[in-house]
């Protein structure tokens, strides 16, 4: 997804970088709630239990409640609203958001299962 989103920003498809970039935090969510056993068919769902799992207790930094809020609003918006037109710069600093986010993951994630970049 984040490589998608940042071919997407390069092509000026924003809206489908915003898209990429929101499922690459989402997708980030889920597999790290999947590896505690849960798993949710809402999207708002996910983020309230990663949000009150990990991001409350600091196990990952909380400054990235605010970045899934935004990227989940901004999807929404670029998916859905048919006169909806996102910043470029909005646009630049989700990917760039999305793509800390997954490297927070991925250290979170090999501190705590000893995985391997390449699994996952």
């Amino acid at each position: 997804m984040l490589e998608s989103a940042k071919r997407d920003m390069a092509a000026e498809d924003y809206a489908s970088a915003n898209n990429r970039a929101y499922y690459c935090i989402f997708h980030s969510m889920r597999a790290v709630l999947a590896l505690n056993g849960q798993d949710y068919k809402k999207h708002s769902a996910v983020i309230s239990q990663f949000t009150l799992l990990y991001l409350k207790p600091e196990l990952l930094p909380r400054k990235f409640s605010s970045l899934i809020t935004n990227a989940s609003l901004i999807r929404n918006r670029s998916d859905y609203e048919d006169f909806y037109i996102c910043s470029v710069a909005d646009t630049e600093a989700l990917v760039a958001g999305s793509e800390e986010f997954l490297a927070a993951v991925r250290a979170y994630l090999q501190k705590e299962f000893g995985l391997k970049s390449e699994q996952f």
